[in-house]
């Protein structure tokens, strides 16, 4: 940024002086006042009447009464202050000329330039491992000099963490000192730091700051899977499975976290002796009804596109059914229920209503895409069964 601006202040200065100059710098010769002007004028009307008075065009009475007259008026307009002929006042003008030039260089700046954007691009340099390295080392030097700052010593021994460098993490996590007491998210990493670097092991404090981290936020997401984990290894496979089963709650049913806590709580369950988790109890509530497609709409679906159903719980974007199928002839008939749960914790019989769209897709994918045919949604009372959606719209 500094160094776009110092020469463009070169450059606007420069142009100021170049117009400026003759305000600066006037021409030598004196300029004519306007008394000298006035009595040079006089002086002529004064030497023309004294010729007509020699060649008898105006008698001797007539040349006294004008000359009386012209004297008079010489006298009233030479009576002024000797002021120079100017045109204007140069403090003015040199005000005025400054204000338009940088006025009318702002607007081209930000018409035409943008001195952020060159400064941002001269500032990107690729972030490399080493450079990481060597900014976690200054900051660290810092806090040598710094050893009271508490929050610094947290977000270092978080920053190691991220390296990898679990055994400065450690010393860092320790220094940070009662800053780290009062958040469960850096009691969870702390745990999870002094866990790795006793080889898995959690006895002792890393279970101490788990349940203290649990204890300030039972829904934290680190601090569940630690605690299941640990009591996984000490073979307490029933609480491993509820710290398992909480957490589960909170991720989004077809991610890959959901997919191996998932695998994990199995496992559990298996080793434990547990009996399977019971399957959901469905419901005969539904949605049902016909899906039907605009004309102009119809020569855009070909053979092999989906037709996708879904159903949300109005106000949230996480789906609590959808229904897949290949398109076939329109109308066509569906029916949402239980069975097509995205999660067994969210069914759509225990909704009163549920926000319905129809999407048809050329992949199928889960994630809308452009091209794709939708619906309006529409919020629908939870067993209906003549439910009408019509694809009339083309996804941007």
């Amino acid at each position: 940024m500094t160094s776009f601006l110092i020469p463009a202040l070169l450059l606007l200065i420069l142009v100021l002086v170049l117009l400026l100059r003759p305000f600066f710098f006037p021409a030598k010769e004196s300029a004519t006042s306007r008394r000298q002007m006035n009595a040079a004028i006089y002086r002529e009307e004064l030497d023309k009447l004294e010729a007509d008075r020699l060649s008898g065009a105006v008698d001797a009475t007539s040349y006294e009464q004008t000359h009386a007259e012209m004297r008079q008026r010489l006298f009233q307009d030479t009576d002024e202050a000797d002021d120079l002929a100017v045109l204007g006042s140069p403090k003015r003008t040199i005000i005025g000329i400054c204000i338009f030039v940088v006025l009318l260089s702002t607007g081209f700046y930000f018409f035409l330039g943008d001195a952020s954007r060159i400064a941002e691009k001269n500032a990107e340099q690729p972030m490399t491992q080493a450079s990481v390295e060597k900014m976690v080392a200054e900051f660290a030097a810092k806090m040598e000099k710094e050893p009271d700052n508490l929050k610094g010593w947290a977000m270092l021994a978080r920053s190691y963490r991220i390296l990898g460098r679990n055994a400065e993490a450690e010393k860092a996590y320790a220094r940070a000192g009662s800053f780290v007491d009062a958040d469960p998210q850096l009691l969870a990493d702390y745990a999870d730091v002094l866990a790795a670097n006793a080889n898995g092991n959690f006895s002792g404090k890393p279970l101490q700051l788990i349940n203290k981290a649990l204890a300030l936020d039972p829904n934290n997401l680190l601090a569940l899977w630690l605690s299941g984990t640990a009591d996984f290894n000490a073979h307490n496979y029933k609480a491993a499975v509820q710290s398992w089963e909480k957490l589960a709650k909170q991720l989004p049913v077809d991610s890959d976290e959901a997919r191996a806590i998932a695998a994990s709580i199995a496992e559990a369950r298996s080793k434990g002796g547990l009996a399977p988790a019971a399957a959901p109890v469905i419901s005969n509530q539904s949605v049902g009804g016909q899906v039907d497609v605009v004309p102009e709409l119809k020569a855009k679906i070909q053979p092999g596109d989906v037709l996708m159903v879904i159903a949300r719980k109005p106000g949230e974007r996480m789906p609590v059914a959808v229904l897949k199928t290949a398109v076939s002839a329109f109308p066509m008939s569906f029916v949402l229920n239980d069975a097509l749960a995205m999660s067994p914790n969210a069914l759509i019989s225990q909704l009163p209503e549920v926000l319905l769209e129809v999407r048809i897709s050329k992949t199928g994918m889960a994630m809308p895409e452009a091209g794709d045919l939708i619906s309006k949604p529409q919020t629908i009372k939870v067993g209906t069964k003549n439910a009408r959606l019509m694809i009339d719209q083309v996804r941007p």
